[in-house]
């Protein structure tokens, strides 16, 4: 069993979740159980996933729970960018978000495809 904490994928997908939470703090109060539910869902299951499929028993098993991570990771892509169009986050801070995430998937990408090579 891997420590998930150990993983700098992981440790960045963190960092992402906290800063979706902060960021979206000022979205509408209308979006508090849409929009920004959805936000910080994907963004927090991208950590999820890594940490569940750490705790799994087979290199397998963590790849599956790893391309899971980047589904999440990829519907989190959407909702930044519907976000920035609505107005409700300014460019520069999608940008910075935007640039994470995209950091984010290709860590998962690698570490997929290394998993593949070993097995």
């Amino acid at each position: 069993m891997k420590d998930f904490r150990d993983l700098v994928v992981w440790q960045k997908a963190h960092d992402v979740s906290l800063r979706v939470y902060q960021f979206t703090r000022p979205f509408p109060t209308e979006e508090r159980y849409g929009l920004t539910a959805q936000l910080r869902r994907s963004a927090s299951s991208i950590g999820a996933n890594i940490a569940e499929g750490c705790g799994r028993g087979s290199d397998a098993d963590f790849r599956r729970f790893l391309h899971i991570a980047m589904g999440s990771a990829s519907e989190l892509e959407y909702h930044l960018l519907l976000s920035r169009d609505l107005h409700y986050l300014g460019e520069n801070d999608y940008q910075s978000l935007n640039g994470a995430v995209t950091e984010v998937k290709r860590m998962l990408t690698s570490l997929i495809q290394k998993l593949k090579a070993d097995s």
